[in-house]
């Protein structure tokens, strides 16, 4: 019989190795016992699974509380057995039911799967950790398992065994702090959660899974199991289209604002394949950015507080339909991109902080693992199981999602230990410095397996400081993004463009400063919902303009021909939804845009030149293929300051070029002279093929209509040719050679 202390424990929940005791165990003298804990059972039976499942033994109910034994006569080997249960209700299902027992299963989790995890290079740990539905000795079920080394006990609690925490007690692996268990008839749509006895002897807090693929609902907690996707290989265009010499025009997305029904609803994950991407293809974007969709417990943080890095949150429906949602995105060639956010994670109970009663997932020092700014935790770079689970979320979502690649956030606040922190308030390194040695080592091994193993996938970092590197090849001693975002680009930009036209000319350098440090990195472009936020108002909203004149004119052809000027400028671009039709007031999260703006010929207006500009983008090899490289852009002037004007040329490295002219006045420049390349094969005139003045658009319509503008043998900006064009105001003009 079951001594007396195990006996004690198992009923108290503090049983430290339940598959000690349950199940099928033969005593010193080789007797063959059975052991069930099942609180609500009235009677237990144990069948031989053989055959005709004939009866072997009724259990006696040694404890009130729901442990069941019996000693197997005649039987001495253990064997395939079903237990039956008469339940007193039937809240376990029918009143009378035959079951598998959970503690007739041995493990199932490798030796290799837990040294790999443990040493930090298992590639794909979602595999081992996390609930799995799967077959075992012909018995469905889910087989569950997560990473808690200095738990006392933990077990999976679920609506299949009352969310109680004593009825499926897991098996600690030692080797690598990983308990599992595979608990029969357990199956896919189950919620769970797993119920921890702490490292110093306390109940702990409920705590989701952190690597579940599925979740409740908010303000429901609990994971769902779902099925591990099959993986799915990038398709060879897509992967074409996310190279750096291919035109990349993001279209950043916060879903749950973009549309919503009529009540307020959001729209499903099917609703918004049916019509996302279908606009985004129509406006010319290349891809759409979603911020994170990962799972998150509060709306307002946009899902930049993130507790299930392995799970598309249920706020547009199951994951499966967010699968059907990235394939509509393929079908209109468009790349889809995931913020993602490796940077830090929320404080909540039922997370992962303290997940185990330590300090497991985030640094125990607050120095090193709590920010300020955010009130949230920082992840333990260093740690194996920690870079484990994050390296292996990147991959997970390019692998078995099949979405493009991941734009990593506040990728800064990840370099510097000393980020937004006074002195006194961080921890250097071990040679003393401010740089994060384990976030650094962590960024480039995410590339690095993302690289080798999702080949034409691409990677973006948001870092604001000027860190070295950032998209450079970590064999050149880099991080290995395929792309950085340019913050200085906006601030300067966005900055001169909220001066009066009549004082740019003293800030004439912000606009052109960019291109001193513009193929240091492989950069993007960013006017993204960070600059439209926060009192920021929204970027139409900061352009210049007479507030007497109702139809706000010098407004909105200061942001066209700044769009203009951003899709002239080298680098990849990325806009913010709204923004594209010149959206006036600040984003709401929790309302749609407003479409109705676009009944509105101004905002239209604004629209139609977006759909051109990227248009005209793909469509000019000059204005993408050398977006990182010097070779692809030579100014014509960028010294006139009196007039705020701005002329360069952009080229292909084939021979073909774009020129590129701003006037950031609202004064009109008739025959105005221009210094142009000689083009290979000769060039006798050029041809305005974009003018963001155009009356298409909303403007004034000053230009050249598209007509042939001769080259002149007159010598202007240090070239032998020019020629002479009407420069609009408050504008920038396109032009192509005629050969």
């Amino acid at each position: 019989m079951l001594a007396a202390a195990d006996l004690t424990d198992l009923i108290s929940g503090r049983h430290a190795d339940p598959f000690s005791v349950l199940g099928m165990h033969n005593d010193s003298s080789g007797a063959l016992w059975m052991r069930a804990f099942l609180p609500g059972a009235t009677e237990v039976a144990v069948h031989d699974n053989v055959g005709d499942g004939k009866l072997v033994a009724s259990l006696a109910l040694r404890h009130a509380d729901g442990v069941w034994e019996g000693k197997l006569a005649r039987r001495k080997n253990r064997f395939d057995y079903r237990l039956q249960i008469k339940w007193a209700d039937s809240s376990e299902g029918p009143n009378v039911g035959r079951y598998a027992d959970a503690y007739a299963f041995g493990t199932l989790i490798s030796d290799d799967d837990l040294h790999f995890f443990g040493e930090g290079s298992h590639l794909r740990p979602f595999t081992m950790l996390g609930a799995h539905p799967m077959r075992v000795n012909q018995v469905d079920g889910v087989r569950f398992s997560v990473w808690a080394p200095n738990a006392k006990r933990v077990s999976v609690v679920a609506d299949f065994n009352g969310w109680d925490g004593r009825r499926h007690a897991m098996r600690l692996r030692h080797g690598g702090g990983v308990w599992e268990i595979f608990v029969p008839h357990a199956g896919v749509g189950d919620h769970y959660k797993f119920e921890l006895v702490g490292a110093h002897g306390q109940l702990l807090p409920l705590k989701a899974d952190p690597y579940a693929r599925a979740s409740q609902m908010r303000p429901e907690t609990a994971s769902m199991v779902a099925p591990l996707l099959p993986a799915v290989p990038l398709p060879a265009d897509r992967a074409a289209k996310n190279e750096r010499h291919a035109p990349v025009s993001i279209y950043e997305v916060h879903l749950g604002s973009w549309r919503r029904h009529p009540d307020g609803r959001w729209h499903s994950w099917d609703e918004l394949a049916a019509a996302l991407p279908a606009y985004a293809a129509d406006m010319g974007f290349t891809h759409i950015e979603l911020l994170p969709i990962t799972e998150h417990p509060f709306d307002g943080s946009w899902g930049y507080q993130t507790l299930g890095l392995y799970s598309p949150t249920a706020r547009f429906g199951p994951p499966e339909a967010f699968a059907r949602f990235v394939a509509a995105c393929r079908a209109h060639g468009l790349g889809v991109i995931l913020d993602w956010v490796p940077a830090h994670f929320p404080t909540d109970a039922f997370g992962m902080a303290q997940f185990d009663g330590t300090a497991l997932y985030e640094y125990a020092d607050p120095r090193e693992g709590y920010h300020h700014d955010w009130s949230t935790l920082i992840y333990n770079f260093g740690r194996h199981e920690v870079r484990n689970f994050l390296v292996g979320s990147a991959l997970y979502w390019i692998e078995r999602q099949g979405i493009d690649g991941l734009r990593v956030d506040a990728v800064a606040s990840m370099l510097y230990r000393d980020y937004s922190r006074k002195d006194g308030e961080w921890i250097p390194n071990v040679n003393g410095g401010r740089e994060n040695l384990e976030a650094i080592s962590l960024l480039r091994r995410m590339n690095e397996v993302v690289g080798v193993e999702c080949p034409g996938a691409t990677t973006l970092a948001e870092e604001s400081t000027a860190f070295a590197g950032v998209s450079a090849p970590t064999y050149h001693g880099g991080l290995g993004f395929h792309y950085k975002w340019n913050m200085g680009w906006m601030h300067d930009t966005l900055k001169y463009m909220q001066e009066d036209p009549v004082n740019r000319k003293w800030h004439h350098d912000s606009m052109s400063f960019g291109l001193v440090y513009a193929f240091s990195e492989n950069f993007v472009l960013p006017l993204s919902h960070d600059e439209v936020v926060h009192g920021k108002g929204s970027i139409l909203g900061r352009m210049p303009g007479d507030p007497s004149d109702p139809q706000q004119w010098q407004r909105f052809a200061n942001l066209r021909a700044y769009y203009g000027f951003m899709w002239g400028h080298p680098g990849k671009k990325l806009l913010f939804m709204g923004q594209e039709w010149g959206q006036p007031g600040e984003w709401a999260h929790d309302s749609e845009l407003p479409w109705g703006q676009l009944t509105d010929s101004r905002h239209e207006g604004v629209q139609r030149l977006v759909r051109d500009l990227n248009k005209l983008y793909a469509a000019e090899p000059a204005l993408h293929r050398l977006d990182c490289e010097g070779s692809g852009f030579e100014w014509i002037d960028a010294h006139d300051v009196e007039r705020s004007t701005y002329s360069w040329i952009r080229r292909d490295g084939h021979g073909q070029c774009v020129i590129v002219i701003s006037n950031f006045t609202p004064v009109p420049r008739p025959d105005f002279q221009l210094g142009v390349p000689e083009v290979p094969g000769g060039c006798t005139a050029w041809r305005e093929v974009l003018n963001t003045d155009s009356s298409h658009y909303g403007g004034s319509n000053v230009g050249n209509g598209g007509a042939a503008i001769r080259v002149q043998a007159q010598a202007s900006h240090g070239r032998a040719q020019s020629i002479r064009l009407n420069l609009p105001p408050l504008a920038t003009v396109f032009l192509v050679p005629v050969v």
